[in-house]
């Protein structure tokens, strides 16, 4: 497969598939492009012509090299294009995998263990290390031990468990989301979301704890991080009429669920409702009105999760490494002061 195959397969020219797998410019495409051309890399697994120039000559290391490959593994979504935030991760470990002449070989959710033939497929095509996106739970964890020598974990919660974890502190940046809206004086403040094993909840627990404001389970609708679970859980604190006056959301996709069901109650976002989330994915700035959140550097992770991944592949450490990148409120439009609205 050469460049030239790869553009007409992907009916782009030969420039913007070069610009795209050597990542010299974000916006060379559209997400839909990249993700064709990618698919498009994977599927064929084409390699750098540096590479193949290399291969030619017969160069043993560049065989090893070309033989190497890595896997991600959704661990908590039912599809692989489900979330924005996690498909940008893994298109950025890709991406950065790529870059070191690593070929990602396959990707899955936990979802896919339920499937005989692709747990057998996922059983009987090695990898040389896996990266895993989002929190796991034990079967996921025993899984990985029993099949991959090196893993790299990333996402927003810590994992118990000695991997190379590569997080932005979900507790951290609930607490700031929280806080943030203490500041605008808003003490009636409801959480949607995941509770169980949730870094992002304790964070929100805590805030209201340390500004000594009661918390109160009414305020609380404990729903699946999705467009769905946003939408139903806000329509469930409207149903119960919970006086609240702002809501964090666990992230983007679940604000935006939360957003249509305040917006169809007729209420007004921030006058009537705040709402704040985390992620920062590029749908949110596009919102009406735009969605303040906490921006998550998601094409970092996946960057650093890939380099690290091939650090310990190729022997560069073996201590489990914990690497936790900064995060930072992206001001918009769906909070407002609470004083100021009264």
């Amino acid at each position: 497969m050469t460049l030239k195959e790869i553009a007409q397969e992907a009916g782009v020219s030969i420039s913007t598939v070069s610009r795209v797998i050597n990542r010299s410019n974000k916006s060379v495409a559209s997400q839909e492009v990249q993700e064709r051309i990618w698919e498009i890399v994977r599927r064929t697994g084409y390699t750098p012509n540096s590479t193949a120039r290399e291969l030619k000559k017969g160069s043993s290391s560049s065989k090893k090299i070309l033989s190497r490959s890595i896997a991600c593994i959704f661990a908590r979504i039912t599809s692989q294009t489900a979330d924005a935030f996690f498909t940008t991760l893994a298109r950025s470990i890709e991406k950065e995998a790529f870059a070191h002449n690593y070929i990602l070989k396959y990707t899955f959710t936990a979802f896919d263990f339920d499937n005989p033939d692709t747990f057998r497929f996922i059983t009987d095509t090695p990898v040389d290390g896996v990266a895993v996106l989002g929190r796991c739970d034990k079967p996921m964890l025993k899984f990985l031990k029993q099949s991959y020598r090196c893993v790299a974990y990333t996402g927003l919660n810590n994992l118990n468990a000695k991997y190379d974890q590569i997080i932005c502190d979900g507790y951290q940046a609930a607490l700031a989301a929280t806080n943030h809206l203490l500041q605008l004086g808003h003490t009636k403040i409801a959480y949607i979301g995941e509770t169980k094993n949730e870094d992002r909840y304790l964070g929100y627990l805590s805030a209201l704890e340390t500004a000594k404001i009661p918390f109160c389970s009414k305020y609380v609708s404990n729903v699946l991080l999705s467009s769905v679970g946003g939408y139903e859980g806000m329509k469930q604190l409207l149903k119960q009429e919970a006086d609240i006056s702002a809501v964090f959301c666990c992230n983007d996709i679940t604000a935006i669920g939360a957003m249509k069901a305040i917006q169809e109650k007729g209420l007004r976002i921030p006058n009537d409702i705040s709402v704040i989330s985390i992620d920062d994915i590029d749908m949110a700035q596009y919102l009406t009105p735009m969605l303040t959140t906490v921006h998550v550097p998601v094409e970092e992770l996946g960057a650093i999760t890939a380099k690290i991944l091939i650090d310990r592949i190729e022997g560069g450490h073996h201590l489990p490494m914990r690497i936790s990148l900064p995060f930072y409120i992206a001001h918009r439009e769906s909070c407002c002061n609470y004083i100021q609205k009264k």
